[in-house]
């Protein structure tokens, strides 16, 4: 899948570059056993202090820290523990791929410490919007550099990356670093405790790894279909194959040709089951499910607005592969 993207016409500043501080990665065991802050979801009210130019929350003295995606601000709450406030800039219910910053998250990023991205293309806004910002103390962390990305292709944007890693925990392992030493360097005297953060969800996301491995080797197929592109890494990480997708480019439903060729592949395969996201209306999901004898299920590459957690998302999702997939 090819994400938008919008060219901005204004200048792009100068972003200071990310220092990767992997020696962090060698903690002794002192350090891997400093106490845990616990992770504190604040509301986006708190993080807007009328009058505070600074780029921490002078009333609890906490970075502010803002996330493009739900599952980028889960991580960066595991990380941070009760040092930062993060404010989430598309909310869980809607689409990264058309949604657009209000003023009130203009004015966060005018305040913030670190802006964590995913990258790839998925937030086509990021340029515009960092220099719209005009805070030059702002750190920038484009989680997905260094990863090994895939290609999309469609015939109306060409050829492209696809964006959706934090779905394989392969890759979210990776991303929890980048946002670990993007915290470090823009917080260096509680680099300690954003180590220590780290290394422990780490220690969860290889657990989530081996549970997932351990579950698609009881699948009786490897074989899916999805509504949209968002599962190719997970596929990749972990044996599965997506044989099919409805929508290649999101919001631009299939041709009746391609429809049919959905529907030729889900009967080929013997597909018991279509996988739509709830940020999308299901209707064409359900129209192909109708003719090739399939059912729709659900799987989720945001979660929910309320309570949100990375892992609990991902084994929800693994429970509705499962059910189809076994």
């Amino acid at each position: 899948m090819t994400i938008p993207f919008r060219r901005s016409t204004v200048t792009k500043p100068y972003v200071a570059p990310i220092v990767r501080i992997t020696h962090w990665e060698q903690l002794d065991m002192t350090t891997r056993r400093l106490p845990r802050a616990l992770a504190a979801g604040l509301t986006a009210g708190a993080l807007l202090v009328a009058g505070c130019a600074d780029t921490t929350n002078m009333s609890s003295n906490r970075m502010v820290v803002a996330a493009s995606i739900s599952p980028l601000a889960d991580f960066a709450k595991k990380v941070g523990g009760d040092l930062v406030e993060v404010e989430l800039l598309v909310p869980a219910g809607a689409s990264p791929h058309t949604f657009q910053l209000t003023p009130q998250q203009m004015n966060t990023l005018s305040k913030a410490s670190v802006l964590i991205l995913n990258g790839v293309g998925l937030e086509f806004w990021a340029d515009k919007a960092i220099s719209a910002a005009d805070n030059p103390n702002l750190k920038v962390v484009r989680t997905a550099d260094g990863l090994d990305i895939i290609d999309d292709v469609d015939e109306e944007h060409g050829k492209g990356g696809n964006p959706h890693v934090w779905l394989s925990p392969v890759c979210a392992i990776s991303q929890v670093k980048a946002i670990r030493d993007a915290f470090i360097e823009a917080d260096p005297q509680h680099k300690y405790s954003y180590a220590a953060n780290a290394a422990h969800f780490i220690g969860q996301l290889e657990q989530l790894d081996s549970e997932i491995r351990r579950q698609v080797e009881s699948f009786s197929t490897n074989k899916f279909v999805a509504f949209h592109p968002a599962w190719v890494y997970l596929a990749r990480d972990y044996g599965l194959v997506q044989a099919a997708v409805i929508e290649k480019s999101p919001g631009v439903e299939p041709s009746p040709s391609e429809a049919s060729d959905v529907v030729r592949t889900v009967r080929k395969i013997e597909a018991r089951a279509i996988f739509a996201e709830p940020q999308f209306s299901p209707k064409v999901a359900e129209v192909i499910a109708q003719e090739s004898g399939a059912r729709v299920l659900i799987l989720d590459p945001l979660g929910k607005p309320d309570d949100y957690d990375y892992i609990k998302m991902m084994r929800a999702n693994l429970k509705q592969m499962a059910e189809a997939l076994r």
